[in-house]
């Protein structure tokens, strides 16, 4: 259960993300773009985000934390990419700056709802 609700607050913030920040667009439909994202999202950051936090550990600590951005950033790259190459809907990016301010976006926003929903 936990799972879904997650996924649910995900898929919102992505939209926030959509309706935001120029650059990032839906891609198969203006909800089922954000939902598969959600879901590819879930899973780059569970498996893959903590090789990357690792890898990267040195150059986080020299940025004083600031690397780990451009780390998310990259995440939400790669899950867009994931998520419209496999279920052929989810986000499209257009570039680096434009996954930059959707991962800060994604982030403010689930805690936003996060804590408006009460999880």
């Amino acid at each position: 259960m936990q799972f879904l609700g997650t996924w649910l607050v995900t898929a919102l913030a992505t939209m926030a993300a959509i309706g935001v920040v120029p650059g990032i667009t839906a891609v198969g439909g203006s909800y089922g773009g954000p939902i598969m994202c959600a879901l590819a999202l879930a899973f780059v950051n569970s498996f893959i985000k903590p090789i990357a936090d690792f890898l990267s550990f040195p150059l986080t600590l020299v940025t004083f934390g600031l690397f780990s951005l451009v780390i998310n950033a990259l995440m939400l790259q790669l899950a867009g990419g994931i998520s419209v190459g496999i279920f052929g809907s989810g986000i499209a990016i257009d570039s680096f700056g434009s996954a930059f301010l959707g991962a800060i976006v994604i982030s403010i926003a689930s805690t936003i709802i996060y804590k408006v929903m009460g999880f």
